[in-house]
């Protein structure tokens, strides 16, 4: 398993991330000791966690992902062979449970949420602690069209900077990322970082993946340049271009299982039928269609690292595999192909 440093920090990051928002929920602490285990086995040393989860976020199950690692860090022993992500949730009307309702990326709440994610880690630091998504009004999970009338007072930016810088001094936390951000946002996070001698960002976990691919519009030359490395999230679209959903509606998975407005995007009849001629352009060539969406993923020069899940052991192979699998140019051409009919359907 190949590593590489992550942005300008001297974290040493597999190319394939484990994600963990099931942990907690659609999987019980020994089912993720063993799926954590599979992925040290595989050579993975990067787990990427938040305080919110397992997803979909529920006052009764929250913060269990962040337990459950916690439990296994201590009982095998592996906190120095692992880097860990995990992140603080920002404002938001749909979990009203957090922090009585008031949470935002102010000091009050960024200590609360650092000292809650330290205890039920098991951890004295945190290697990358990023901010889930931002205070500002910004349209993601799904959303694309930035609306003015949807302002609404927030954080600065250089205020929730301080906040992290100060963490880093207390050696609480060693690195930070954002989520879910812009490209305005992003930039931000940079200017703001030089000017004010604040800390700077190493990482950005926005979307990406065949029927999602606007982090290509201007995103990847910022993070070229700026050396800011893309942790690329919902790989396979929440299970979508798995073609599951297509071969079984009712089957069992995220996309049934929490049927709401916040995963709608995935469920648009032009991502459907885009998944249709993926799935049909991996068959052709002899791989799943996960291994596709995968592979791609994998090969793309912007990606530092590319969170994948699995619920069961056999998922979680399929979707390591895949780092294995290079795709030929045809491929890439027909992927393109597609892309260029039914452009970013998920948006």
């Amino acid at each position: 398993m190949q590593k590489i440093p992550l942005g300008t920090s001297n974290l040493l990051v597999s190319k394939v991330c484990l994600g963990t928002m099931t942990f907690g929920d659609q999987n019980s602490e020994s089912e993720a000791f063993g799926l954590l285990d599979y992925a040290v086995e595989r050579g993975i040393n990067f787990i990427d966690t938040a305080e919110i989860y397992p997803v979909k976020p529920q006052a009764a199950t929250q913060g269990l992902s962040e337990t459950i690692i916690g439990n296994w860090l201590k009982k095998r022993g592996l906190r120095d062979k692992i880097v860990l992500a995990t992140k603080v949730a920002g404002p938001s009307r749909l979990i009203p449970w957090l922090r009585n309702g008031k949470n935002d990326l102010n000091e009050a709440n960024i200590r609360l949420a650092v000292e809650g994610s330290l205890r039920r880690l098991k951890t004295d630091c945190i290697d990358l602690y990023q901010l889930h998504w931002p205070s500002r009004n910004v349209p993601f999970f799904g959303k694309t069209v930035f609306n003015p009338r949807d302002e609404r007072p927030h954080i600065p930016i250089e205020e929730t900077l301080s906040v992290l810088g100060k963490l880093i001094e207390e050696g609480k936390i060693r690195y930070i990322g954002i989520s879910n951000e812009s490209a305005w946002g992003l930039m931000e996070f940079v200017r703001l970082a030089e000017m004010k001698g604040l800390p700077r960002i190493v990482s950005i976990q926005n979307a990406y993946n065949l029927t999602d691919r606007h982090f290509e519009i201007g995103m990847d030359e910022i993070c070229f340049r700026e050396n800011i490395g893309l942790l690329a999230y919902s790989p396979l679209a929440f299970g979508q271009l798995t073609g599951k959903y297509i071969d079984n509606p009712k089957t069992h998975g995220r996309l049934t299982l929490f049927y709401s407005d916040w995963n709608a995007h995935y469920r648009r009849p032009a991502v459907l039928e885009a998944t249709r001629q993926y799935m049909q352009l991996a068959r052709d060539h002899g791989i799943t269609p996960a291994q596709l969406a995968l592979a791609w993923c994998y090969s793309r020069w912007f990606i530092d690292a590319t969170i994948i899940g699995g619920t069961r052991p056999e998922h979680l192979k399929e979707n390591i595999d895949a780092i294995s699998i290079s795709l030929s140019d045809e491929v890439i051409d027909h992927i393109n192909e597609i892309h260029a009919m039914i452009t970013n359907p998920a948006l």
